[in-house]
């Protein structure tokens, strides 16, 4: 039996760049895949079923929540969004390395199934800095610029519940440092308990 892939969860507040530092890792490592989530909503024009998302009913979402057959999921503006739990496992079944980038709370119920995953929190360098990449984006109003502000503060005091905090100064950078960690973590003991058993055993009586 290989060896399982690795989960690599990256979270972070609206503005710290997640996204982009994903696509800038997954650029560099093709091998790895980003996760799928399912939905109820309707495609948009240019996305495609199971590459974008993975659409479906309310029906049949329903059903999978009961048979228990999402890591996680939430119901957004009257759709649903969650994470398969069957695409997940079979990737990792299969030796794959797999990126959720998936919020705050989504996070914490994927870590109470998947103890065992790499738990990355995504900062700019300071707040002022968050601040201004939120603003930069000229969406909002300036009440939801402040609904914004607040959830990204609040947001920060989860970190602790992450393995890694990652600054991203620089995406290549950032891109590099998530690199570092998913090497470190493949180089774990208990990552490589079947090798450790093998050497180990040879020399057992």
């Amino acid at each position: 039996m290989g060896k399982r892939g690795l989960l690599i969860v990256i979270s972070g507040p609206s503005g710290a760049g997640k996204g982009t530092v994903c696509q800038e890792y997954l650029k560099n490592h093709p091998e790895t895949l980003l996760s799928v989530s399912m939905t109820t909503r309707s495609p948009r024009r240019g996305e495609k079923d199971g590459v974008n998302y993975f659409f479906t009913d309310v029906p049949a979402f329903e059903r999978l929540i009961k048979k228990g057959g999402f890591l996680e999921y939430a119901k957004v503006y009257d759709n649903y969004y969650g994470t398969p739990k069957s695409f997940v496992e079979e990737n990792l079944m299969a030796g794959r390395d797999l990126i959720l980038e998936i919020d705050i709370q989504g996070a914490l119920k994927v870590k109470e199934q998947y103890a065992e995953g790499v738990f990355i929190f995504i900062m700019p360098p300071t707040m002022e800095e968050l601040k201004r990449r939120i603003q930069g984006r000229g969406t909002e109003t300036q009440e939801e610029l402040l609904k914004r502000f607040e959830s990204s503060f609040q947001e920060v005091n989860y970190i602790s519940h992450y393995n890694y905090l990652v600054i991203n100064d620089n995406v290549e950078e950032t891109a590099k440092r998530i690199e570092a960690i998913v090497i470190a973590e493949k180089c774990r003991v208990e990552r490589n308990k079947d090798f450790y058993n093998q050497v180990t055993g040879r020399y057992r009586k």
